[in-house]
């Protein structure tokens, strides 16, 4: 479990999460991210993973009819970031979030990177230009695009793309980065790419991710979180839910006797 020496950046509290049409999707999740640390979401299709990272930055709201009970407190300023006076687009500031396929915009490398500051109201080119050097360097994409960031993003390979999603995210300076199964539509060298990216961030923010891919969970998370059908199972060190889970339930899924 936790040591003592470990911050939490943000916290789920008897959290609950309801659709519109009103399925309960989420149930009483308490669930801690630690500063610095990277906790990976696990568990069968339709368990609630998805849910519940997009639930971090308030994606929900997006649609009508969604609910949330409970909280997901923020430190250390311990804002409950799903109080109605609390703005969802300060909130998706400080929790980025880059999605299961690259979704660049239509536009140039450097505005899809600028995107962020831009709606902040930054104006300054000298500042936008090294905010974008800045987040492209820490997204592994800078030697590759430096001299042709006029260029359509759509020009980028499909890995190249995740990692200007990645820019994308890392310009507005967030505390927290929300990854959608990051690596589900790249190959094997993508991924790998993307996953020594996870690795390098970690040292400067604190990451959820969701992946399908228990070897991924394995290989990049210190912590790991097992959820089945709306509720969190155990959260625990990443070596100790694979080696010696608590819970049958999380061992069933791990040695492949739950799909």
């Amino acid at each position: 479990m936790a040591n003592a020496d470990l911050t939490i950046k943000a916290e789920a509290r008897d959290f609950n999460f309801f659709y519109s049409n009103g399925h309960h999707a989420l149930k009483n999740i308490n669930l801690p991210l630690y500063e610095n640390k990277i906790t990976a979401l696990i568990g069968p299709s339709g368990c609630g993973k998805s849910t519940l990272l997009r639930s971090f930055n308030r994606m929900h709201d997006l649609y009508p009819g969604n609910r949330y009970e409970g909280q997901i407190v923020m430190q250390p300023d311990n804002t409950n970031i799903l109080d109605p006076n609390v703005d969802p687009i300060e909130v998706r500031m400080r929790i980025s979030m880059v999605f299961q396929k690259p979704n660049p915009f239509p536009k140039s490398i450097f505005e899809n990177v600028a995107y962020g500051l831009r709606v902040r109201g930054e104006k300054n080119k000298r500042l936008l230009a090294d905010k974008v050097e800045e987040a492209l360097k820490g997204a592994a994409l800078w030697d590759e695009v430096k001299d042709r960031q006029q260029d359509l993003a759509f020009n980028l390979s499909g890995g190249q793309q995740q990692r200007l999603c990645i820019a994308r995210a890392l310009a507005t300076d967030p505390e927290i980065m929300l990854f959608d199964e990051p690596t589900s539509a790249l190959d094997p060298i993508a991924t790998a790419n993307i996953e020594e990216l996870m690795n390098d961030l970690r040292g400067k923010l604190t990451i959820l991710v969701v992946t399908h891919n228990m070897q991924q969970a394995a290989r990049v998370s210190d912590y790991t979180a097992y959820m089945y059908m709306g509720d969190l199972i155990e959260h625990d060190k990443t070596g100790d839910i694979f080696i010696k889970p608590k819970d049958k339930r999380t061992e069933d899924y791990i040695t492949g006797r739950i799909s």
